[in-house]
C-alpha cells in the first residue's frame, strides 16, 4: 500500500507539471499601491508652505526653498536670471563674499543660491547655524559690483564657447522655431543682452520674487516635525509676504507643417539633427505615463531604443541617437536628433522619419513593451532610494495639484497602460509631418540634399533669419588672380614679400575660463621657401611645437617627438610657405573662387585654397583686399585684423582662433615682428 501510494504521489506531481508551460515567464502579481515615506506640511502666517520628511539615519540635514514665479520673460536683458545666484550668493551687508563662505566651509557645509532658489545643507548639530546664514543670504543680499561684474564677464565668455558649439546653438534655434524670441522659452542670452543687465534689475527680481507667500521650504534629514515647526517660526516668521504679479503664460503655436531650419557651420564634418515641436503634456495627465514608456521604446531608454538600433547599430550613422518627451505644467518639447556624419545627414533624416511613422502606425511589440514597463518600474524603484525623494514628490504634488496618492499608485498606472494605449498616444502625440527640424552642419554639403523634408530657412546662431549660404554671387570683373593680386598690393606688393627671407614673431593671448586667466606665450619662427615652426606655451603644459621642414612634419610636446603624417602634413606645409599666396596659380596649389560672402557683417571673397588633401577657405575683404579669415575645417578657424606695417609689410597684429580644442577663442596679439634678421636652422630640426 506504500509503494502505491507513492507512485500515486508520483503521477499526480507529473501531471502537474506537465499542466505548467515552462517556456513563459510566469505572469506577474498585480502591482500594490506603495508605501512611500511620509511628510509632514504645515504653513507660516505669512503664507510660507513648509513640507518636512523626517529622516534619522544620518545626522545632517538640507534646507530647500523654492519660488513658484512661472516662467520669466527676460527682453532686453536676457541672462539676468542666469547670473543672479552667483551675485545674490557672493556676500551679505554684514558679510563679505570671503567671510561668509569661509563660515560655510568651517562646517562642512553647502549653500547655493538661484533665480528662484535657495538651498543648503549640513551636519544636523550646525542647523541653527546654516540657517542664520541661509536668511542672511536671504533677508539681507550685498549684491556686490565687483561680482556682478565677475558674472557677466564669464557669462560673455559662455557666449564665445556656445558659438562654436553645435548642440548650444541648435538649441538655440529650436526655441527660436518653437516658441518665438519674445516667448521665456524662446529667448537666447546675446553679447548685447548681457551688457544692457544692470546690477539694479537684479535686484528688482529679488523685491519682486523674494516673497514668502509663492514659497515652499523643503526640509529633509535628522530633525523632527516639533524642532522644525520652532526653526522655521523662528527664522521664517517675521519674513513678510507682498504681491507677486506673475506672467500670464502665452501657449505656443501648434506647428502647422514640418519646416527645415538650417545653421551653416562651414568648417562642420558633422550635422546635429533636431526633430522637435511643442506639447501639451501636463504631469497628473491620463497621457504622461503612457508618453513615457512610448519614449522609452522610441529613443529614451538607452542603447536599445528604435532609433539607436536604427541609426547606430544598424547603420551606422552616428554614435547615438535618442528621443525626450517632456512634461509641464506650461509647455512641453518633444525632441528627438543626433550627430551624424555630412555625407549621410538627409539618409539620418530618413531613417528618423521612417522611426517616428511606424511608431504611430503600428503597436509595438510585446518584448519592447515588457522591457519599457520594467524600466520604468526598476527607475522608480531606485529613485525611491534617495533621500530626497519624498520631499521631491510632496513638491510636485504641490506645484502641479496631483493627487495625494499620485505618486503611491504609480506602479498601477504603469501595470494599467496597454499597447494600444501606446499606439493611441503615439497618434496623438508623434507628429513627423507637422515638426520643426532643426540641422547646424556644412550647408554647401549638407542643405540641398533636405529640400525633400521641407521648405529651408537658414539662421544664424542667434536665431536670426540670413540668406542662403549656398548661392554663390560672382562677380564677372573678379578672378583668383585679382583676388590675390589685390591682397599681395595690399600688404606690401610682390617685391617686398620676394625679398624676405626670414620673419620671426611674438604673440601672446589670455585664456580666460571658470574665472580664471591662462596667459599664452607663441612665437613663429619661418625661413624661405617652407620652413616652419610655431611654439606655443601653455601655463602648467609646458612649450609645445608644431614643425615643418620641406615636406617632412612633426609635433614635439611633453618631451616626445611625434611625426605628422597623412593630410596633416599638407595642413602644416599651408602655414609653413611664407606667403604662400604668391604660389596659389603655381603647381603644387589649386585655388578656385567660390563667390561672396559676408564676414562679419562686410562682403568678402571666398577662394578655396586645396593643398594635395588639405583645403582652407579663405575670405579677402572686397572693399580692403587683406585676408580676414580662413577656415581650416577640423583645424580651426583663423581671423586676421588690425594690420599693421613691420619693414614695408603689412602683417595681422591681431589672429584669433578658433578651433574645437579651446574652450573660447583665443586672440593672440602681435607684441614684436622680426623681418630678415636671421634664423638658425637648428631651430627647424
Amino acid at each position: 500500500m506504500k509503494k502505491l501510494f507513492i507512485i500515486a504521489l508520483s503521477c499526480l506531481s507529473f501531471a502537474a507539471t506537465a499542466q505548467i508551460d515552462r517556456t513563459k515567464l510566469p505572469e506577474p502579481a498585480p502591482a500594490r499601491e506603495i508605501e512611500i515615506g511620509d511628510y509632514e506640511k504645515f504653513k507660516l502666517k505669512n503664507g510660507l508652505t513648509v513640507i518636512l520628511v523626517e529622516d534619522h539615519k544620518l545626522p545632517t540635514l538640507g534646507f530647500t526653498l523654492s519660488f513658484n514665479t512661472g516662467p520669466i520673460t527676460e527682453g532686453d536683458i536676457a541672462g539676468y536670471t542666469g547670473i543672479f545666484g552667483q551675485v545674490m550668493g557672493a556676500g551679505t551687508v554684514s558679510k563679505p563674499k570671503d567671510v561668509f563662505n569661509e563660515e560655510v566651509d568651517f562646517m562642512g557645509a553647502s549653500l547655493n543660491v538661484g533665480s528662484s532658489s535657495i538651498s543648503a545643507f549640513s551636519l544636523s548639530k550646525y542647523k541653527e547655524d546654516i540657517l542664520k546664514l541661509m536668511t542672511d543670504v536671504l533677508y539681507n543680499p550685498a549684491f556686490p559690483e565687483d561680482e556682478f561684474d565677475r558674472a557677466i564677464e564669464q557669462s560673455l565668455t559662455g557666449i564665445k564657447q556656445s558659438l562654436d558649439n553645435p548642440d548650444a546653438i541648435a538649441a538655440n534655434v529650436r526655441g527660436i522655431v518653437n516658441y518665438g524670441k519674445d516667448h521665456p522659452y524662446g529667448e537666447i542670452v546675446t553679447e548685447e543682452s548681457l551688457k544692457n543687465i544692470t546690477l539694479e534689475d537684479l535686484k528688482q527680481h529679488y523685491a519682486k520674487y523674494f516673497k514668502p507667500n509663492i514659497a515652499y521650504l523643503v526640509i529633509v534629514g535628522d530633525i523632527t516635525k516639533k524642532e522644525a515647526q520652532s526653526l522655521t517660526k523662528d527664522y521664517f516668521g517675521s519674513w513678510k509676504s507682498g504681491e507677486v504679479q506673475k506672467e500670464e503664460f502665452e501657449a505656443p503655436e501648434m506647428v502647422t507643417k514640418t519646416n527645415i531650419s538650417f545653421v551653416d557651420r562651414p568648417s562642420s564634418v558633422q550635422s546635429v539633427i533636431s526633430i522637435s515641436y511643442p506639447i501639451d503634456n501636463k504631469p497628473g495627465t491620463p497621457d504622461v505615463v503612457k508618453l513615457s514608456l512610448l519614449n522609452t521604446i522610441l529613443g529614451g531608454g538607452g542603447l536599445s531604443t528604435r532609433l539607436n538600433m536604427n541609426l547606430r547599430e544598424d547603420k551606422g550613422y552616428t554614435y547615438g541617437a535618442n528621443s525626450s518627451i517632456g512634461s509641464s505644467r506650461y509647455s512641453a518639447i518633444f525632441n528627438a536628433g543626433a550627430s551624424v556624419r555630412n555625407e549621410v545627414t538627409d539618409s539620418a533624416l530618413t531613417q528618423f522619419m521612417y522611426e517616428l511613422n511606424k511608431i504611430t502606425s503600428e503597436l509595438v511589440t510585446e518584448e519592447e513593451f515588457v522591457l519599457a514597463k520594467n524600466s520604468a518600474k526598476g527607475s522608480f524603484a531606485r529613485s525611491l532610494e534617495g533621500r530626497g525623494t519624498v520631499a521631491s514628490f510632496a513638491l510636485n504634488t504641490e506645484l502641479n495639484n496631483l493627487p495625494d496618492d499620485y505618486y503611491a499608485t504609480y506602479l498601477q498606472r504603469v501595470d494599467a497602460v496597454t499597447r494600444e494605449d501606446l499606439l493611441e498616444v503615439a497618434k496623438k502625440y508623434i507628429r513627423p509631418d507637422k515638426a520643426n527640424i532643426v540641422v547646424v552642419g556644412k550647408a554647401e554639403e549638407v542643405a540641398s540634399k533636405l529640400e525633400p523634408f521641407g521648405e529651408i530657412t537658414y539662421y544664424d546662431a542667434f536665431g536670426n533669419v540670413v540668406d542662403d549660404p549656398t548661392k554663390v554671387v560672382i562677380s564677372g570683373d573678379v578672378s583668383v588672380e585679382s583676388i590675390i593680386a589685390d591682397y599681395i598690393e595690399a600688404i606690401g606688393g610682390k617685391a617686398a614679400l620676394d625679398g624676405v627671407e626670414t620673419l620671426e614673431y611674438s604673440a601672446n593671448a589670455t585664456l580666460n575660463m571658470g574665472g580664471q586667466s591662462l596667459e599664452i606665450s607663441r612665437t613663429v619662427y619661418q625661413k624661405s621657401p617652407d620652413k616652419f615652426v610655431d611654439a606655443t606655451t601653455i601655463p602648467m603644459m609646458g612649450e609645445q611645437k608644431q614643425v615643418y621642414n620641406a615636406g617632412s612634419a612633426k609635433v614635439i610636446a611633453g618631451g616626445q617627438t611625434i611625426p605628422v603624417q597623412g593630410p596633416q602634413v599638407d595642413a602644416l606645409k599651408y602655414f609653413a610657405v611664407m606667403f604662400g599666396e604668391r604660389f596659389y596659380l603655381k603647381e603644387g596649389f589649386s585655388a578656385e573662387y567660390k563667390g561672396l560672402k559676408k564676414i562679419d557683417g562686410k562682403d568678402a571673397h571666398r577662394v578655396d585654397v586645396t593643398i594635395g588633401s588639405f583645403t582652407a577657405m579663405e575670405y579677402y575683404d572686397v572693399e580692403t583686399g587683406l585676408k580676414v579669415q580662413s577656415d581650416l575645417g577640423q583645424n580651426g578657424t583663423y581671423s586676421y585684423s588690425d594690420y599693421t606695417e613691420y619693414n614695408g609689410i603689412k602683417l595681422p597684429k591681431k589672429l584669433s582662433v578658433k578651433t574645437a580644442a579651446l574652450p573660447v577663442p583665443m586672440e593672440f596679439v602681435i607684441n614684436e615682428v622680426k623681418i630678415n634678421e636671421g634664423i638658425d636652422d637648428s631651430i627647424f630640426n
